[in-house]
């Protein structure tokens, strides 16, 4: 009798967690989840969230209430300048890429025509409305998406005689095309807050 008892109760047991394990099991069955990128390391398929980058820097101490009105004002020109510059890169990469495919000197001309007139009917409203400091902050930008000064991307696609001439037109207001992008220098703080606007941070 008592090694039935014995035998008995660790079925029972076992049965129980068994018939609980199942009911756990049904019950959470209907649960919404979520998917997630998944990576194999040594052997096991673990989630992989990347976590967006966050960049820490020492405070900006203004000194006084113009330091601070010309910080935001840096803030708002990057924000309006940052999206036309990647337009610019994106635009020149393409015609560049498509331009690889032209038979001859004479349609390639014909192309940088099509486009530079399409840039002025989509972003000349909006360029008219720049500043002095946003037009500078531009060519800066150009510079530091595309890896070449505004000068060089002239005379890349429409000749020395037109790079020339801009680089001549801006001089009259203090302009230059060759102008370069510095973030260890000059442009260190034009750097700081491009980095804090593209991850989200301000």
């Amino acid at each position: 009798m008592k090694r039935s008892i014995i035998i008995t109760i660790p079925i029972i047991v076992f049965v129980s967690f068994f018939a609980s394990y199942r009911c756990y099991a049904q019950e959470n069955k209907g649960e919404k989840g979520y998917l997630v990128p998944v990576c194999v390391y040594e052997g096991e398929t673990i989630p992989y969230v990347q976590l967006p980058v966050v960049y820490v820097f020492k405070p900006i101490v203004c000194t006084s209430e113009r330091e601070k009105k010309e910080y935001n004002k840096l803030v708002h020109d990057v924000k309006k300048i940052l999206p036309v510059s990647r337009e610019v890169k994106l635009i020149l990469s393409e015609t560049y890429e498509y331009m690889q495919m032209l038979p001859n000197e004479k349609s390639k001309q014909a192309h940088i025509k099509i486009v530079e007139k399409g840039f002025k009917e989509q972003y000349d409203a909006q360029i008219k409305t720049l500043t002095f400091s946003q037009g500078k902050l531009l060519i800066k930008l150009i510079d530091r998406a595309c890896n070449q000064t505004s000068y060089d991307l002239v005379k890349a696609l429409m000749g020395s005689f037109k790079a020339v001439f801009y680089q001549s037109f801006g001089g009259l207001f203090g302009v230059s095309l060759k102008k370069e992008y510095n973030p260890q220098g000059e442009d260190k703080l034009v750097e700081r807050v491009i980095l804090l606007v593209e991850s989200g941070q301000i």
